[in-house]
């Protein structure tokens, strides 16, 4: 191809701090500025509200605004079929802007377009990206479930599978997870990109344990808390911090149950400053029930940090060599998470040794490197 390749990221917003947004925001601009690539991305959501992340200049953003967000608060039955009404003209629209812009590949964050997207005749690649897993893909939180939306889960996911074929490319985050789709024979597997490379790594002198994550019922906070109730007995120097986005309340009346030292146990904001949070502890935990990557661990350990997480599904196995690392714990099981943080906090030198090992595994995951597997990825599709 003689000239720089067109692309479109579809994705709902741009204005909120989760992981999906981040790691569009790196690889958008990377593409931009030294790929030179024509990108634009379309979004749905967030009119007249900034990008949460740095966005390059070069990066063209249309908003449809067509306000999906509004779903969020209708019971279940209303939500289909306002969802109904909003996806028709998200078609409509859509289609409209991908024949303007006739581009070389268009790539989906799989939400309300990949019901479509392959029916689209603008001459485009279609590729789909996977940010979290597929056994907890559209998974509804603990107790907001029933008997109906789990059948509607069920053909919800045999349609995905029928759209998901019908792409050129299907990108899933880990091997893990990339057994799971037994019936595609289009998935290739993409890391998640490091965020950053810190100049400096953690002199592993204070006694803090790290956590980081929004306060939900899928990072677990409430095991890993359990867990520290033990710690806390054990090791009666160290600390534990979370910092994370969303409703502490739950997390915060844990603390009060468990008769928790609320000198060492912060539950806290996030910080835009995650690297100094990284930098003052000495250890991290994820105590996730499932994930698409498991992000804070690479985080974690590009700033010098041994690293202690359940082998939930899916990510931790492909992040963390056993033992070398970090420590990978039974799924679930809280007692086995409290001893693992205590083992680690009794073996100073293993700890040390474990978190040389961590700053040079995780280059792999740098953003020239992933950057590059997009790339190669891309031009195989011509």
């Amino acid at each position: 191809m003689n000239r720089p390749l067109k692309i479109v990221y579809l994705t709902p917003q741009l204005y909120m701090a989760d992981g999906a947004v981040r790691v569009l925001t790196m690889k958008a601009n990377y593409f931009a500025e030294q790929f030179g690539y024509d990108v634009t991305i379309i979004i749905t959501e967030g009119q007249d509200k900034k990008p949460f992340y740095p966005l390059s200049d070069k990066i063209h953003v249309i908003n449809l605004n067509l306000g999906f967000e509004e779903l969020w608060h209708q019971s279940f039955i209303k939500k289909v079929f306002l969802y109904i009404k909003k996806q028709r003209v998200f078609k409509r629209q859509l289609t409209q802007e991908l024949m303007r812009l006739r581009p070389d590949i268009t790539i989906s964050l799989l939400r309300r377009e990949i019901n479509f997207i392959n029916k689209v005749k603008d001459g485009s690649m279609k590729i789909g990206e996977l940010h979290v897993n597929r056994s907890n893909y559209r998974n509804f939180e603990k107790g907001d479930t029933n008997v109906f939306k789990e059948v509607f889960a069920k053909f919800w996911m045999h349609n995905l599978v029928n759209h998901l074929k019908r792409l050129d490319k299907f990108i899933v985050l880990t091997e893990e997870d990339r057994r799971n789709w037994k019936e595609l024979d289009n998935v290739a597997i993409i890391h998640n990109p490091l965020p950053f490379m810190p100049e400096k790594i953690s002199p592993l002198t204070e006694k803090r344990v790290i956590a980081v994550g929004r306060y939900a019922y899928q990072k677990g906070f409430d095991m890993l808390l359990k867990a520290w109730s033990v710690v806390e007995k054990t090791c009666p120097d160290w600390t534990l911090t979370i910092r994370g986005d969303g409703n502490r309340s739950e997390y915060e009346a844990m603390v009060d149950e468990l008769n928790l030292d609320k000198s060492r146990c912060q539950i806290l904001e996030p910080t835009r400053q995650i690297q100094d949070e990284y930098l003052k502890s000495s250890l991290l935990v994820m105590s996730s029930r499932f994930e698409g990557f498991g992000m804070v661990l690479v985080e974690a350990m590009a700033c010098g940090l041994p690293v202690v997480s359940f082998d939930c599904p899916c990510g931790p196995k492909d992040i963390i060599h056993d033992g070398v690392d970090g420590l990978l714990v039974e799924s679930g099981n809280v007692e086995k998470l409290g001893e693992a943080m205590i083992w680690m906090i009794q073996h100073p030198e293993k700890r040390k040794s474990m978190a040389v090992e961590a700053t040079h595994n995780v280059k792999r995951f740098q953003m020239d490197e992933i950057a590059n597997q997009w790339k190669q990825l891309f031009e195989s599709l011509f």
